[in-house]
Protein backbone atom coordinates (compact mmCIF):
# COMPACT_ATOMS: atom_id res chain seq x y z
CA UNK A 1 0.00 0.00 0.00
CA UNK A 2 1.27 3.50 -1.00
CA UNK A 3 4.85 1.81 -1.30
CA UNK A 4 6.45 5.14 -2.89
CA UNK A 5 5.42 7.14 0.18
CA UNK A 6 6.32 4.26 2.74
CA UNK A 7 9.69 4.20 1.39
CA UNK A 8 10.28 7.82 1.51
CA UNK A 9 9.08 8.39 5.32
CA UNK A 10 10.57 5.45 6.70
CA UNK A 11 13.54 6.67 4.74
CA UNK A 12 13.33 10.03 6.80
CA UNK A 13 12.88 7.78 9.89
CA UNK A 14 16.14 6.06 9.27
CA UNK A 15 17.75 8.90 9.08
CA UNK A 16 17.05 9.89 12.83
CA UNK A 17 17.17 6.47 13.95
CA UNK A 18 21.05 5.80 12.73
CA UNK A 19 22.61 9.51 13.57
CA UNK A 20 24.83 9.76 17.03
CA UNK A 21 23.72 13.50 17.72
CA UNK A 22 20.65 15.27 16.99
CA UNK A 23 21.17 18.61 16.41
CA UNK A 24 19.40 21.53 14.17
CA UNK A 25 20.89 20.35 10.51
CA UNK A 26 19.86 16.92 10.97
CA UNK A 27 16.31 17.81 11.78
CA UNK A 28 15.92 20.12 8.92
CA UNK A 29 17.09 17.38 6.32
CA UNK A 30 14.82 15.10 8.50
CA UNK A 31 12.24 17.55 7.40
CA UNK A 32 12.84 17.73 4.01
CA UNK A 33 13.00 13.74 3.20
CA UNK A 34 9.83 13.95 4.84
CA UNK A 35 8.58 16.95 2.43
CA UNK A 36 10.45 14.78 -0.58
CA UNK A 37 8.44 11.89 -0.04
CA UNK A 38 4.97 13.46 0.76
CA UNK A 39 5.22 15.62 -2.66
CA UNK A 40 6.49 12.99 -4.50
CA UNK A 41 2.63 11.34 -3.23
CA UNK A 42 0.98 14.16 -5.03
CA UNK A 43 -0.12 15.31 -0.91
CA UNK A 44 -0.93 19.45 -2.18
CA UNK A 45 1.77 21.60 -1.47
CA UNK A 46 0.50 24.37 1.12
CA UNK A 47 -0.47 21.31 3.21
CA UNK A 48 3.30 20.03 2.92
CA UNK A 49 4.73 23.45 3.40
CA UNK A 50 2.89 23.24 6.74
CA UNK A 51 3.01 19.98 7.86
CA UNK A 52 7.11 20.25 7.34
CA UNK A 53 6.86 23.81 9.27
CA UNK A 54 4.84 22.49 11.93
CA UNK A 55 6.86 19.05 12.32
CA UNK A 56 10.04 21.32 12.18
CA UNK A 57 8.94 23.82 14.84
CA UNK A 58 7.97 20.77 17.24
CA UNK A 59 11.32 18.84 16.45
CA UNK A 60 13.39 22.44 17.30
CA UNK A 61 11.56 23.72 20.78
CA UNK A 62 9.54 20.59 22.17
CA UNK A 63 11.36 18.52 25.02
CA UNK A 64 10.03 14.92 24.61
CA UNK A 65 8.92 13.40 27.87
CA UNK A 66 10.67 11.52 30.56
CA UNK A 67 11.39 8.33 29.53
CA UNK A 68 11.55 9.20 25.90
CA UNK A 69 14.40 9.63 23.59
CA UNK A 70 14.82 12.85 21.62
CA UNK A 71 15.08 10.45 18.45
CA UNK A 72 11.55 8.73 19.40
CA UNK A 73 10.14 12.15 19.92
CA UNK A 74 10.77 13.15 17.00
CA UNK A 75 9.32 10.21 15.16
CA UNK A 76 6.10 10.78 17.41
CA UNK A 77 5.50 14.11 16.19
CA UNK A 78 6.00 12.90 12.52
CA UNK A 79 3.02 10.79 13.16
CA UNK A 80 1.10 13.16 15.18
CA UNK A 81 1.15 15.53 12.66
CA UNK A 82 0.53 12.83 9.72
CA UNK A 83 -2.49 11.59 11.46
CA UNK A 84 -3.70 15.03 11.84
CA UNK A 85 -3.82 16.12 8.07
CA UNK A 86 -6.43 12.94 7.66
CA UNK A 87 -8.84 13.81 9.72
CA UNK A 88 -10.54 12.09 12.19
CA UNK A 89 -11.80 8.21 12.08
CA UNK A 90 -15.35 7.12 11.86
CA UNK A 91 -17.07 4.08 11.98
CA UNK A 92 -19.62 3.09 10.07
CA UNK A 93 -22.61 2.11 12.40
CA UNK A 94 -26.39 0.90 11.06
CA UNK A 95 -29.36 0.15 13.17
CA UNK A 96 -30.47 -3.63 12.85
CA UNK A 97 -34.22 -2.84 13.33
CA UNK A 98 -34.55 -0.51 10.38
CA UNK A 99 -34.27 -0.78 6.69
CA UNK A 100 -30.95 1.08 5.69
CA UNK A 101 -30.32 2.08 2.56
CA UNK A 102 -26.71 3.18 1.43
CA UNK A 103 -25.92 5.13 -2.22
CA UNK A 104 -22.91 5.20 -3.97
CA UNK A 105 -21.88 7.56 -6.47
CA UNK A 106 -18.54 8.29 -8.17
CA UNK A 107 -16.99 8.98 -12.05
CA UNK A 108 -16.32 6.29 -14.27
CA UNK A 109 -13.26 4.12 -13.45
CA UNK A 110 -13.49 4.74 -9.55
CA UNK A 111 -13.88 1.17 -9.36
CA UNK A 112 -17.91 1.44 -7.40
CA UNK A 113 -18.93 -1.60 -8.43
CA UNK A 114 -16.29 -3.33 -7.25
CA UNK A 115 -16.63 -1.74 -3.95
CA UNK A 116 -20.46 -2.19 -3.66
CA UNK A 117 -19.93 -5.73 -3.74
CA UNK A 118 -16.95 -4.96 -1.04
CA UNK A 119 -18.82 -2.93 1.08
CA UNK A 120 -22.22 -5.45 0.80
CA UNK A 121 -19.22 -8.65 2.06
CA UNK A 122 -17.87 -6.02 5.00
CA UNK A 123 -21.67 -5.62 6.37
CA UNK A 124 -22.67 -9.17 5.43
CA UNK A 125 -19.34 -10.22 7.88
CA UNK A 126 -21.20 -8.12 10.33
CA UNK A 127 -24.44 -9.85 10.93
CA UNK A 128 -25.91 -7.17 8.12
CA UNK A 129 -28.87 -8.97 5.91
CA UNK A 130 -27.37 -7.20 2.71
CA UNK A 131 -29.42 -6.61 -1.01
CA UNK A 132 -27.53 -5.23 -4.02
CA UNK A 133 -29.56 -3.02 -6.45
CA UNK A 134 -27.54 -2.29 -9.78
CA UNK A 135 -28.71 1.17 -10.86
CA UNK A 136 -26.05 2.11 -13.47
CA UNK A 137 -28.11 1.98 -16.67
CA UNK A 138 -25.40 3.55 -18.58
CA UNK A 139 -22.35 1.23 -18.83
CA UNK A 140 -22.78 -1.83 -21.06
CA UNK A 141 -22.16 -5.04 -18.42
CA UNK A 142 -22.31 -3.31 -15.26
CA UNK A 143 -24.99 -5.59 -14.21
CA UNK A 144 -23.21 -8.82 -15.24
CA UNK A 145 -20.36 -7.49 -13.47
CA UNK A 146 -22.04 -6.75 -10.23
CA UNK A 147 -23.85 -10.24 -10.16
CA UNK A 148 -20.23 -11.92 -11.02
CA UNK A 149 -19.04 -10.17 -8.06
CA UNK A 150 -22.11 -11.03 -5.72
CA UNK A 151 -22.08 -14.60 -6.79
CA UNK A 152 -18.95 -15.41 -4.90
CA UNK A 153 -19.82 -14.14 -1.37
CA UNK A 154 -23.61 -15.01 -1.46
CA UNK A 155 -25.46 -11.53 -2.22
CA UNK A 156 -28.69 -10.99 -3.50
CA UNK A 157 -28.90 -8.52 -6.34
CA UNK A 158 -31.85 -6.58 -8.27
CA UNK A 159 -31.57 -5.17 -11.66
CA UNK A 160 -32.81 -5.02 -14.90
CA UNK A 161 -30.73 -4.87 -18.04
CA UNK A 162 -34.48 -2.97 -19.83
CA UNK A 163 -34.58 -0.61 -18.06
CA UNK A 164 -32.94 2.44 -18.80
CA UNK A 165 -34.42 4.54 -16.27
CA UNK A 166 -31.94 4.40 -12.90
CA UNK A 167 -34.54 5.95 -10.89
CA UNK A 168 -37.29 3.29 -11.71
CA UNK A 169 -34.59 0.47 -11.41
CA UNK A 170 -33.65 1.94 -7.62
CA UNK A 171 -37.53 2.24 -6.92
CA UNK A 172 -38.12 -1.27 -7.54
CA UNK A 173 -35.17 -3.24 -6.10
CA UNK A 174 -36.06 -1.57 -2.90
CA UNK A 175 -39.82 -2.78 -2.97
CA UNK A 176 -38.01 -5.83 -4.44
CA UNK A 177 -35.56 -5.84 -0.57
CA UNK A 178 -37.89 -4.23 2.00
CA UNK A 179 -39.19 -7.33 4.11
CA UNK A 180 -36.05 -8.89 3.09
CA UNK A 181 -32.85 -7.20 3.89
CA UNK A 182 -32.17 -4.55 6.49
CA UNK A 183 -29.05 -3.11 4.10
CA UNK A 184 -29.87 -1.96 0.50
CA UNK A 185 -26.90 -1.26 -1.41
CA UNK A 186 -27.34 0.99 -4.74
CA UNK A 187 -24.49 1.13 -7.34
CA UNK A 188 -25.31 4.02 -9.54
CA UNK A 189 -23.63 5.16 -13.16
CA UNK A 190 -20.43 6.87 -13.12
CA UNK A 191 -19.44 9.17 -16.09
CA UNK A 192 -16.81 12.41 -15.93
CA UNK A 193 -17.32 14.61 -12.67
CA UNK A 194 -18.02 17.64 -15.14
CA UNK A 195 -21.03 16.13 -16.98
CA UNK A 196 -24.19 17.82 -15.64
CA UNK A 197 -26.25 14.88 -16.61
CA UNK A 198 -24.26 12.59 -14.26
CA UNK A 199 -24.73 15.71 -11.19
CA UNK A 200 -28.33 15.29 -12.20
CA UNK A 201 -28.86 12.20 -12.14
CA UNK A 202 -27.55 11.69 -8.65
CA UNK A 203 -29.92 14.53 -7.40
CA UNK A 204 -32.91 13.24 -8.97
CA UNK A 205 -31.83 9.59 -7.35
CA UNK A 206 -31.12 11.22 -4.06
CA UNK A 207 -34.49 13.07 -4.30
CA UNK A 208 -36.72 10.00 -4.89
CA UNK A 209 -35.05 7.49 -2.68
CA UNK A 210 -33.65 9.59 0.22
CA UNK A 211 -31.24 7.24 0.99
CA UNK A 212 -29.92 7.21 4.90
CA UNK A 213 -26.12 7.62 3.67
CA UNK A 214 -24.64 8.51 0.57
CA UNK A 215 -20.62 7.31 -0.12
CA UNK A 216 -18.39 8.99 -2.43
CA UNK A 217 -15.98 6.63 -4.33
CA UNK A 218 -12.93 7.98 -5.53
CA UNK A 219 -10.20 6.63 -7.30
CA UNK A 220 -6.99 7.05 -5.15
CA UNK A 221 -4.69 7.31 -8.19
CA UNK A 222 -5.94 10.54 -9.14
CA UNK A 223 -4.00 12.03 -6.08
CA UNK A 224 -4.72 15.80 -5.19
CA UNK A 225 -7.80 15.78 -7.28
CA UNK A 226 -9.26 14.23 -5.60
CA UNK A 227 -10.56 17.96 -3.52
CA UNK A 228 -12.02 19.02 -6.65
CA UNK A 229 -14.09 15.94 -7.22
CA UNK A 230 -15.87 15.76 -3.58
CA UNK A 231 -16.68 19.03 -3.74
CA UNK A 232 -18.69 18.59 -7.30
CA UNK A 233 -20.47 16.25 -5.94
CA UNK A 234 -20.89 17.40 -2.38
CA UNK A 235 -22.32 20.47 -3.55
CA UNK A 236 -24.68 18.09 -6.01
CA UNK A 237 -25.73 15.32 -3.08
CA UNK A 238 -24.50 15.60 0.68
CA UNK A 239 -21.83 13.24 1.45
CA UNK A 240 -22.03 11.41 4.40
CA UNK A 241 -18.70 9.29 4.16
CA UNK A 242 -16.03 8.80 1.20
CA UNK A 243 -14.32 5.69 -0.15
CA UNK A 244 -10.74 5.77 -1.40
CA UNK A 245 -10.33 2.86 -3.55
CA UNK A 246 -7.20 1.84 -5.69
CA UNK A 247 -5.02 2.28 -2.51
CA UNK A 248 -2.30 -0.78 -3.06
CA UNK A 249 0.63 0.72 -4.63
CA UNK A 250 -0.59 4.00 -5.83
CA UNK A 251 1.71 6.21 -5.98
CA UNK A 252 -0.88 9.37 -5.62
CA UNK A 253 -2.46 7.43 -2.74
CA UNK A 254 -1.40 10.15 0.14
CA UNK A 255 -2.43 12.92 -1.96
CA UNK A 256 -6.08 11.28 -2.07
CA UNK A 257 -6.69 10.26 0.86
CA UNK A 258 -5.11 14.47 2.13
CA UNK A 259 -7.73 16.14 -0.52
CA UNK A 260 -10.59 13.69 0.20
CA UNK A 261 -9.73 15.06 4.23
CA UNK A 262 -9.61 18.45 3.38
CA UNK A 263 -13.25 18.52 1.91
CA UNK A 264 -14.46 17.51 5.44
CA UNK A 265 -15.89 14.45 4.79
CA UNK A 266 -15.14 11.39 7.11
CA UNK A 267 -13.33 8.81 4.89
CA UNK A 268 -14.73 6.20 6.19
CA UNK A 269 -13.44 3.28 3.83
CA UNK A 270 -10.33 2.41 1.92
CA UNK A 271 -10.11 -0.46 -0.56
CA UNK A 272 -6.77 -2.08 -0.95
CA UNK A 273 -6.91 -4.81 -3.06
CA UNK A 274 -9.20 -6.48 -6.38
CA UNK A 275 -10.41 -8.91 -3.73
CA UNK A 276 -14.10 -8.24 -1.94
CA UNK A 277 -12.32 -8.40 1.03
CA UNK A 278 -9.64 -5.98 0.62
CA UNK A 279 -11.51 -3.13 2.31
CA UNK A 280 -10.73 -2.04 5.33
CA UNK A 281 -12.53 0.71 8.11
CA UNK A 282 -10.00 3.83 7.92
CA UNK A 283 -8.26 4.61 11.34
CA UNK A 284 -5.66 7.55 10.26
CA UNK A 285 -3.89 6.84 13.45
CA UNK A 286 -3.30 3.08 12.52
CA UNK A 287 -2.67 3.98 8.83
CA UNK A 288 0.34 5.82 9.55
CA UNK A 289 1.38 3.95 12.17
CA UNK A 290 1.84 0.92 8.72
CA UNK A 291 3.47 3.60 6.46
CA UNK A 292 5.70 4.74 9.15
CA UNK A 293 6.60 1.19 9.80
CA UNK A 294 5.52 0.98 13.30
CA UNK A 295 2.55 -2.04 12.78
CA UNK A 296 -1.00 -2.23 13.28
CA UNK A 297 -1.59 -5.35 15.10
CA UNK A 298 -5.31 -4.61 15.60
CA UNK A 299 -5.51 -4.55 11.91
CA UNK A 300 -4.31 -8.42 11.44
CA UNK A 301 -6.22 -9.30 14.41
CA UNK A 302 -9.48 -7.95 12.72
CA UNK A 303 -8.47 -9.59 9.54
CA UNK A 304 -8.62 -12.93 11.27
CA UNK A 305 -11.44 -12.79 12.73
CA UNK A 306 -13.10 -11.36 9.34
CA UNK A 307 -11.39 -14.14 7.46
CA UNK A 308 -12.90 -16.86 10.29
CA UNK A 309 -9.40 -18.45 10.64
CA UNK A 310 -10.04 -21.14 13.18
CA UNK A 311 -6.73 -22.52 14.79
CA UNK A 312 -6.41 -25.73 15.10
CA UNK A 313 -5.11 -26.23 19.14
CA UNK A 314 -2.75 -29.05 18.24
CA UNK A 315 -1.34 -27.59 15.43
CA UNK A 316 -0.93 -24.52 17.23
CA UNK A 317 0.82 -26.02 20.61
CA UNK A 318 3.01 -28.05 18.20
CA UNK A 319 4.54 -25.06 16.24
CA UNK A 320 4.97 -22.94 19.37
CA UNK A 321 6.65 -25.45 21.25
CA UNK A 322 9.18 -25.99 18.46
CA UNK A 323 7.87 -29.96 17.29
CA UNK A 324 6.35 -28.67 14.56
CA UNK A 325 5.96 -31.24 11.64
CA UNK A 326 5.79 -30.28 7.73
CA UNK A 327 2.08 -30.31 7.86
CA UNK A 328 2.08 -28.17 10.46
CA UNK A 329 4.29 -25.86 7.68
CA UNK A 330 1.53 -26.35 5.14
CA UNK A 331 -0.87 -25.11 8.10
CA UNK A 332 0.97 -21.74 7.96
CA UNK A 333 1.27 -21.30 4.17
CA UNK A 334 -2.53 -22.00 4.11
CA UNK A 335 -3.54 -19.50 6.32
CA UNK A 336 -1.14 -16.89 5.20
CA UNK A 337 -2.70 -17.29 1.52
CA UNK A 338 -6.22 -16.76 3.75
CA UNK A 339 -5.09 -13.31 5.16
CA UNK A 340 -4.12 -11.59 1.49
CA UNK A 341 -0.33 -11.13 0.47
CA UNK A 342 2.53 -11.46 2.54
CA UNK A 343 3.68 -8.63 2.34
CA UNK A 344 0.16 -7.05 3.15
CA UNK A 345 0.52 -9.56 6.74
CA UNK A 346 4.20 -7.89 7.43
CA UNK A 347 3.05 -4.56 7.40
CA UNK A 348 0.81 -4.73 10.17
CA UNK A 349 3.42 -6.67 12.35
CA UNK A 350 5.56 -3.48 14.26
CA UNK A 351 8.98 -3.83 12.91
CA UNK A 352 9.15 -6.55 10.62
CA UNK A 353 8.19 -5.09 7.36
CA UNK A 354 11.31 -3.36 6.93
CA UNK A 355 13.45 -6.67 7.74
CA UNK A 356 12.68 -8.15 4.98
CA UNK A 357 13.11 -6.23 1.61
CA UNK A 358 10.29 -6.00 -1.26
CA UNK A 359 12.33 -8.29 -3.63
CA UNK A 360 13.22 -10.58 -1.14
CA UNK A 361 9.48 -10.89 -0.18
CA UNK A 362 8.58 -11.55 -3.76
CA UNK A 363 11.27 -14.50 -4.23
CA UNK A 364 9.73 -15.82 -1.40
CA UNK A 365 6.66 -15.34 -2.16
CA UNK A 366 7.38 -17.65 -5.38
CA UNK A 367 8.36 -19.80 -3.19
CA UNK A 368 6.40 -20.32 -0.60
CA UNK A 369 3.51 -21.27 -3.56
CA UNK A 370 6.40 -23.81 -4.63
CA UNK A 371 6.23 -25.58 -1.19
CA UNK A 372 2.65 -26.04 -1.28
CA UNK A 373 2.96 -27.79 -4.33
CA UNK A 374 6.32 -30.20 -2.78
CA UNK A 375 4.56 -31.10 0.50
CA UNK A 376 1.24 -31.69 -1.10
CA UNK A 377 4.08 -34.31 -3.31
CA UNK A 378 4.85 -35.79 -0.03
CA UNK A 379 3.68 -39.09 1.36
CA UNK A 380 1.89 -38.92 4.86
CA UNK A 381 4.80 -40.23 7.01
CA UNK A 382 7.32 -37.93 5.24
CA UNK A 383 5.25 -34.31 6.40
CA UNK A 384 4.69 -36.46 10.16
CA UNK A 385 8.60 -37.41 10.03
CA UNK A 386 10.45 -35.95 7.68
CA UNK A 387 13.91 -36.97 9.30
CA UNK A 388 13.24 -39.93 7.06
CA UNK A 389 14.11 -38.50 3.91
CA UNK A 390 16.84 -39.44 2.05
CA UNK A 391 17.82 -38.96 -1.27
CA UNK A 392 15.64 -41.26 -3.42
CA UNK A 393 12.61 -40.01 -1.35
CA UNK A 394 13.88 -36.44 -2.12
CA UNK A 395 14.19 -37.21 -5.55
CA UNK A 396 11.00 -38.76 -5.98
CA UNK A 397 9.61 -35.68 -4.49
CA UNK A 398 11.09 -33.32 -6.73
CA UNK A 399 10.09 -35.24 -9.58
CA UNK A 400 6.39 -35.53 -8.44
CA UNK A 401 5.97 -32.00 -7.77
CA UNK A 402 7.71 -30.90 -11.05
CA UNK A 403 10.84 -28.87 -8.94
CA UNK A 404 14.22 -29.74 -9.00
CA UNK A 405 15.97 -31.73 -5.57
CA UNK A 406 17.69 -28.17 -4.60
CA UNK A 407 14.61 -26.33 -4.37
CA UNK A 408 12.99 -29.83 -2.10
CA UNK A 409 16.32 -29.35 -0.20
CA UNK A 410 15.80 -25.53 0.39
CA UNK A 411 11.80 -25.80 1.25
CA UNK A 412 13.08 -28.56 4.07
CA UNK A 413 15.91 -26.04 5.43
CA UNK A 414 13.26 -23.33 5.44
CA UNK A 415 11.15 -25.54 8.22
CA UNK A 416 13.96 -26.19 10.26
CA UNK A 417 14.61 -22.77 10.07
CA UNK A 418 10.91 -22.18 11.14
CA UNK A 419 10.91 -24.80 13.64
CA UNK A 420 14.38 -23.21 15.20
CA UNK A 421 12.42 -19.95 15.09
CA UNK A 422 9.47 -21.62 17.56
CA UNK A 423 11.58 -22.74 19.83
CA UNK A 424 13.61 -19.40 20.89
CA UNK A 425 10.23 -17.57 20.51
CA UNK A 426 10.09 -17.37 23.65
CA UNK A 427 13.29 -15.81 24.94
CA UNK A 428 15.81 -13.09 23.73
CA UNK A 429 16.95 -14.95 20.33
CA UNK A 430 14.06 -13.99 18.79
CA UNK A 431 14.80 -10.69 17.10
CA UNK A 432 17.97 -12.06 16.63
CA UNK A 433 16.53 -15.28 14.31
CA UNK A 434 14.31 -13.08 12.37
CA UNK A 435 16.65 -10.81 11.39
CA UNK A 436 18.95 -13.60 10.54
CA UNK A 437 16.32 -15.25 8.09
CA UNK A 438 15.14 -11.92 6.81
CA UNK A 439 18.85 -11.28 5.69
CA UNK A 440 19.28 -14.63 4.27
CA UNK A 441 18.63 -14.48 0.11
CA UNK A 442 15.86 -16.83 -0.91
Amino acid sequence: MLDRLKEGLQAAIRRILSASIIDEQLIKEFVKDTQRALLQADVNVKLVLELSSKIEKRALQENPPPGLSRKDYIIKILYEELTNILGTGSKLELPTDKVNVILLMGIQGSGKTLVSAKLARYLQKRGYKVGLICADTFRPGALVQLRTYAKDIGIDVFGDEKFDDPIKVASEGLKYFEDKKNVIIIDTAGRHKEEKGLLEEMKQISSKINPDLTLLVIDGTIGQQCYAQAEAFHKAVPIGGIIVTKLDGAAKGGGALAAAAATGAKILFIGTGERVDDLEAFSPTRFVGRLLGLGDIKALIERAKELEIEADEKKVQRIISGKMTIDDLYYQLEQVKKMGSLRKVLDLIPGLSSLIPKEGLEELEAKMKKWKVIIQSMTKAERENPEILNSSRIKRIAMGSGVSEKEVKEMLAKYRQSKAIMKASKGREMRQLLKRMATQPF
